[in-house]
C-alpha cells in the first residue's frame, strides 16, 4: 500500500519526503556483548562507540546497538549469547574471547568481531591471523612481556613488600603455564607469591579475607571472566580488607586497583570499530586479517593508594598514561 502511494505521488510530480524512504530502510543492528554490568562495561568500551560515530555510524540514525550483559557469570553466558543471536543482528561485537567463542559455538552465520588478549588461533576462533576464514575476525592485543613489567612496577610501588597475592581463574586455559610464568616474573623482583585459585565470584571474598589474615597487603589479578565482570564488587571487597589490587586491564583501575599495566584496551576498541565498519559496508570477516595493535598503558590510581596508605612514587606518576585522583 505504501509503495503504491509513493509511486502515485511520484507520478503526479509530488516530492516524496526523504523521511519516508529512511523509515522504509532497516538500520543495521550490532549486538554488543559485555561480560559484566552493561553500564560499567559500556564506559570501558566508550572508544568503540566513539570510533563508530566517526565512521558515520550514529546510534538510532544509521545503526542500532543491541546491548547484552553477561552479569559476570559463566552460567548466564549461554543464555546471553542465545538471546543475542536469536534477535538476528547484522553483526556481533564480542568484547572478550570467551564471548566470541560462545557465539561461534552457536554455529550461526552472523559476522563476529572480537577484541581479545587471548590467542584467537589457539582458541580456534580463526584459522590464522592473516586469513581468519569462517565468520569471525577482530583485534588480538598480544600481552607480550606485560606481566614481567607489571611486577617491576609493583616493586616500585611496594618496595618493602615480600609477599604478593595472586588470583587465578581455574577455567582459563594453560593454567599451569600461567602460574609458572608469573612465579618466574615475581621471583625476578623479589616477590614470593601467595597463590589462590577461584572458579566463581563468590570465592574471592574468602581469598581476600585470608590474605588479610596472613598479612598480604597486595594481590595481582589475572584474567577471569567471573572477576572482571564484577570488578567493582571485587574492588570494594579488597578495600574493605586493606588489600591493594594490581591488574592487567585499565578497567580494574577504575574499579579500585592501585595500578594497572597492560595493552591499551581503548586502542583495541577503536581498531575493532574499524573492522566493524568494513563488514557493515560489505566486507567478509573471514577475509579481514586479525589486527595486532601493540600499544600499552600504565594507569595509576592515586585515590586508591591514599585510601590504603600507599605512597605513589613520582617515578610512576610521571610515566602513567592516566592518573585517577
Amino acid at each position: 500500500m505504501k509503495r503504491r502511494l509513493l509511486l502515485g505521488w511520484m507520478s503526479l510530480g509530488i516530492t516524496v519526503p526523504r523521511l519516508l524512504f529512511a523509515q522504509a530502510a532497516k538500520l543495521p543492528t550490532v549486538a554488543v556483548l559485555f561480560i559484566g554490568d552493561t553500564e560499567d562495561d559500556e564506559l570501558a568500551a566508550k572508544p568503540f562507540f566513539e570510533a563508530m560515530t566517526r565512521f558515520g555510524w550514529t546510534e538510532g540514525k544509521t545503526v542500532n546497538y543491541d546491548r547484552h550483559s553477561g552479569k559476570g557469570t559463566r552460567q548466564y553466558l549461554e543464555t546471553m549469547v542465545s538471546n543475542a543471536t536469536g534477535a538476528e543482528p547484522d553483526l556481533i561485537f564480542a568484547t572478550t574471547a570467551s564471548l566470541a567463542n560462545a557465539v561461534v559455538k552457536e554455529g550461526k552465520d552472523v559476522p563476529v568481531v572480537f577484541a581479545t588478549m587471548a590467542d584467537p588461533v589457539a582458541g580456534k576462533l580463526v584459522a590464522s591471523l592473516s586469513r581468519p576464514g569462517g565468520n569471525a575476525t577482530g583485534v588480538y592485543q598480544i600481552p607480550g612481556h606485560a606481566d614481567t613489567k607489571r611486577y617491576r612496577l609493583a616493586r616500585e610501588l611496594l618496595p618493602g613488600a615480600r609477599r604478593l597475592g595472586i588470583v587465578f581463574d581455574r577455567s582459563n586455559p594453560d593454567l599451569e603455564g600461567r602460574k609458572s610464568a608469573h612465579a618466574k616474573a615475581a621471583s625476578a623482583v623479589g616477590f614470593e607469591l601467595s597463590v589462590a585459585e577461584i572458579t566463581n565470584f563468590e570465592a574471592i571474598a574468602k581469598v581476600l579475607a585470608q590474605y588479610k589474615r596472613n598479612g598480604v597487603v597486595a594481590a595481582m589479578m589475572t584474567p577471569s571472566f567471573a572477576l572482571t565482570g564484577r570488578r567493582r564488587e571485587v574492588g570494594a571487597l579488597a578495600e574493605r580488607n586493606g588489600i591493594a589490587l594490581i591488574a592487567h586491564r585499565s578497567e580494574w583501575a577504575d574499579a579500585g586497583a592501585v595500578l594497572t599495566y597492560g595493552v591499551d584496551t581503548g586502542e583495541g576498541y577503536r581498531r575493532a570499530a574499524a573492522i566493524v565498519d568494513r563488514i557493515l559496508k560489505g566486507a567478509k570477516p573471514g577475509e579481514i586479517a586479525v589486527d595486532l595493535p601493540n600499544r600499552f598503558e600504565l594507569v595509576a590510581n592515586q585515590r586508591a593508594c591514599l585510601a590504603l596508605g600507599i605512597s605513589l612514587p613520582q617515578s610512576l606518576l610521571k610515566r602513567a598514561s592516566r592518573v585517577i585522583v
